[in-house]
């Protein structure tokens, strides 16, 4: 005779069989359904597309969405990013075009500064002097803070933290649920870099001609580093290592823990564009209308590449390409390795808009105002979007959305009408009852089944 544990332990065996076989075999009675505990999660969350609801009669599956938010946390979107947002799965080149505008929301001056988004709340300054956040679905406001001086900073976002820069002198870290100020620091001359966040360190360029790397839980200057002049450049962090250009011509290579010089290179003209660090090589543009690739341990030259004007637009690379637009109006493609053309855009005026990269899409703004969305394998044309003074701000994709700010007062959200979004949701395959059997390799897990 079995013991009772010999009896339950068979009995709960069983019931493991029972549950298994109807997931696998959709043979219940009653058509059990697997509720998803929430409809969204991190970005490295796997993507669940559909309850598994199994009817016995037209064996049909229903969709559920589940969104995998993804935040775009800075100017080169990550403080060692490349301008490329690797996870957008929704907006491609087959349904781009079908871009319509959401929102938009009006300030009281221009909006040079690129948006941050993170947790569903769009983060931008104005020359108004104002930092906002806006609700990224609908763009009502949620809060706003007041600056002494206009705002063209691009913000970053790191724990629950805001920090971008001011022409008041000041770099500023305020809360992001609330735009409550948890500090500031103040500079010698305005603060028109971009502010990067690595490791709990803020680092940002200043007018005072300094790079500046802060403790960002508090404040408290680290270290300082002085160029020859002012430095509008965004930083780059990547390896421990620093990159960022200056209006003294050269782009730097600082010790992200000391500040200590490791190399620069001298270019022939001011390096406002931000520098991308991609594949042990720095790509950063000039006003000597050259984009530069140097090797990141040595600052040696690989290649350069002339344009026929001044480059201020900062490059956006991925899949061994180089992307960058140049006063000379158009938009550039080049190959990673080798400097060579793969291609170009023309545009109709000064492209100092630094492109967005995601999903084989390009977004770049030109002073033609227009916004464009090209196809980044060969430069074809796949929207575009008329915007009065749209100037030189830089676009950002994200969550199936393109923010962008403009000289013309407004901040503007794009998306899919929500009928071609809801199509981005991908469908399982049928699988020929005959071939299934079950799945004794399940485990159990803490999902819920719901009889209807």
């Amino acid at each position: 005779m079995s013991s009772p544990e010999q009896r339950s332990q068979r009995a709960s065996f069983f019931s493991f069989l029972v549950v298994a076989c109807l997931l696998r075999c959709g043979a219940a009675s009653a058509a059990p359904s697997i509720t998803l505990p929430k409809k969204s999660g991190p970005r490295a969350s796997p993507i669940l597309a559909s309850n598994g609801a199994l009817k016995r009669s037209a064996y049909h599956r229903a969709q559920v969405r589940f969104e995998v938010p993804t935040n775009w946390t800075e100017f080169h979107f990550t403080h060692d990013g490349t301008r490329l947002n690797p996870y957008e799965t929704v907006l491609n080149i087959s349904n781009v075009g079908k871009l319509r505008r959401k929102w938009l929301y009006s300030t009281r001056n221009i909006v040079f500064s690129s948006p941050a988004v993170a947790n569903g709340v769009v983060y931008v300054g104005s020359l108004d002097g104002n930092a906002y956040a806006l609700s990224a679905r609908t763009g009502a406001k949620l809060w706003s803070y007041t600056t002494g001086g206009g705002i063209y900073s691009s913000p970053a976002v790191a724990n629950g933290v805001v920090y971008f820069g001011s022409d008041d002198n000041n770099v500023y870290a305020l809360s992001a649920s609330t735009g409550v100020k948890l500090w500031s620091y103040t500079t010698g001359n305005p603060v028109k870099s971009s502010p990067t966040v690595s490791n709990g360190v803020v680092y940002v360029g200043s007018g005072d001609n300094n790079v500046y790397a802060l403790n960002a839980s508090t404040g408290v200057k680290l270290w300082s580093f002085t160029t020859g002049n002012p430095v509008n450049s965004s930083p780059t962090v990547s390896k421990g290592v620093v990159y960022v250009g200056s209006y003294d011509g050269n782009v730097y290579a600082l010790n992200s823990s000391t500040g200590a010089k490791r190399w620069n290179y001298s270019t022939g003209g001011i390096v406002f564009s931000s520098p991308v660090v991609a594949g042990g090589v720095v790509y950063a543009g000039s006003y000597d209308n050259n984009v530069y690739a140097l090797a990141a341990k040595t600052g040696a030259l690989r290649w350069s590449y002339a344009t026929a004007y001044p480059i201020a637009s900062s490059p956006a690379e991925g899949n061994g390409v180089v992307y960058v637009g140049s006063g000379d109006a158009n938009l550039y493609a080049l190959n990673a390795s080798t400097g060579a053309v793969l291609w170009k855009y023309a545009t109709g005026d000064v492209v100092d808009s630094s492109p967005a990269l995601a999903n084989g899409v390009l977004y770049v703004g030109s002073e033609d105002d227009t916004l464009y969305a090209l196809n980044a394998s060969d430069g074809t044309l796949l929207w575009s979007y008329p915007i009065p003074d749209i100037g030189d701000p830089s676009p950002v994709v994200v969550n199936g959305m393109v923010f962008l700010g403009s000289d013309h007062r407004k901040i503007y959200a794009f998306g899919l009408p929500r009928g071609e979004q809801a199509k981005q949701v991908a469908v399982p395959q049928r699988r020929d009852r005959k071939a299934l059997r079950p799945g004794f390799h399940l485990k159990a897990s803490a999902t819920t089944f719901n009889q209807e």
